[in-house]
């Protein structure tokens, strides 16, 4: 009977530490994948960065451009409403 219950209590010490090897193990996998995925994060939040950049730039020089064609508009409007002088004949 003493071997029995030693075999018992092997046998169960045995399972506990497989099962925890197992599980052990299983977490080192999802660990690379976590890595991975930060990796991709981090990758596409630098893109996100630069691509808000480029909006921004591309935003300051449309209101630059804004402007100067509110100049030009308004000079243009000038010349147009001022009629021509002419030389007079003779």
């Amino acid at each position: 009977m003493i071997m029995n219950k030693k075999s018992v209590v092997l046998t169960r010490t045995l399972g506990v530490a497989l099962v925890a090897a197992l599980g052990l193990g299983g977490c080192a996998t999802y660990k690379d994948e976590f890595a991975t995925i930060n990796s991709r994060l981090d990758s596409l939040d630098t893109k996100v960065n630069s691509a808000a950049q480029s909006a921004e730039s591309a935003n300051q020089s449309a209101q630059q451009a804004n402007q100067r064609l509110d100049q030009i508009e308004s000079r243009v409007q000038r010349l147009e409403s001022v009629p021509p002088k002419r030389q007079p004949r003779g």
